[in-house]
């Protein structure tokens, strides 16, 4: 029996709803939402695998269901310390946990190499940060979004600007401006208060997110999906900035034999084998500009929330070739091997 600790940051207990300023609340319970869908879509995958035996984290705000194997910190108990003890009470812990803070990076230090089911240390650190991720895709020639800081002579764009945390996830605190000097004010104001900013240019186009299992050299494309993303705020005139919003992911909009499939299907390969230490499922965040093709905006070197839907679509399949990527085989039964699709992972 294998035995899998399951740990999501935000209903594991990594934030206490309680504390949330009044303005936050709403952003932190959307993200709480999609925490969620991700654990349970993860635990009920691994609970289909025959000879799997899987625990999830769980918080004081949540009562699962009867006969559902969780645990949760201890009063008083780090969270950190928290997954490190559970980890060691398991074969394998998989983290779900935001890139802010140094969190994932922190996470990986707990767990241990050995139990990690996820990207490796060197691969989180660059895709951690939106700036280290843009100047590593830039130098191996890959379309993306540079970071910029005010007075670079680089900033010559006639489009509009974004202002976001280097380390963000889920498009919080991320606002777009019509004009370079707004833009370069809210940057100098997060950065004098310490909020580690980038400035980059904003990069018009249609939205997308591409799902991918990457193993050592090897890399497979799951799906293209379309990201729901708005802005909100604003006026005729621009004096008002406008607030990036993600409404979530529809999986599997995209033909990958098309052209533009297959351009992303090499895109996917390109960065994979740029950020050495991707493993497992890995999402990267592009915009198909109607000039330049896609650009890539971030990489996520964690589940995203597009996984919960091709879950439910492809079945065990799916999560058996996740595990596999990490040299982890589950041995299945004639029942389930009706109902898993295989996945090649080429290079």
């Amino acid at each position: 029996m294998t035995r899998i600790f399951v740990y999501e940051y935000l209903t594991g207990g990594g934030i206490d709803p309680q504390l949330a300023g009044p303005g936050s609340l709403a952003d932190l319970s959307a993200l709480i939402v999609e925490g969620r869908v991700m654990r349970d879509a993860l635990v009920d995958a691994l609970r289909e695998l025959d000879g799997v035996q899987v625990t999830f984290a769980t918080s004081r705000f949540e009562t699962p269901g009867a006969g559902e194997a969780h645990c949760m910190a201890a009063p008083g108990e780090s969270m950190t310390a928290f997954v490190a003890r559970a980890a060691r009470e398991h074969d394998y812990a998989w983290v779900v946990a935001p890139e802010c803070d140094g969190l994932l990076l922190r996470f990986h230090d707990a767990v241990g190499t050995a139990r990690w089911l996820g990207c490796a240390k060197e691969a989180i650190r660059v895709a951690s940060s939106k700036s280290a991720t843009a100047a590593c895709l830039a130098a191996h020639g890959i379309a993306t979004t540079p970071a910029l800081e005010p007075g670079d002579s680089a900033a010559q764009h006639d489009g509009r600007w974004v202002v976001k945390p280097d380390d963000g996830a889920g498009g919080l605190d991320t606002i777009v401006y019509e004009r370079f000097a707004d833009a370069c004010a809210e940057y100098e104001a997060r950065a004098a208060a310490a909020r580690n900013p980038v400035l980059q240019a904003w990069v018009d186009g249609e939205p997308l997110s591409l799902s991918l299992i990457c193993r050592g050299d090897a890399t497979k494309l799951l799906s293209i999906n379309r990201q729901q993303i708005g802005l909100s705020g604003g006026d005729a005139s621009g004096d008002v900035a406008r607030i990036v919003e993600f409404d979530g992911v529809l999986v599997d909009q995209i033909d990958q034999h098309s052209d533009m499939g297959r351009a992303l299907d090499t895109l996917a390969h390109r960065v994979a084998r740029a950020i050495p230490g991707l493993r497992g499922f890995v999402g990267i965040d592009v915009v198909w500009h109607p000039q330049l093709g896609p650009v890539v905006i971030e990489v996520n070197p964690r589940l995203t929330v597009a996984y919960a839907g091709l879950s439910a679509a492809r079945g065990s399949g799916l999560t058996r070739a996740l595990l596999a990527a990490h040299g982890v085989r589950i041995e299945r039964c004639g029942a389930a091997r009706a109902n898993s699709a295989t996945y090649e992972v080429r290079p």
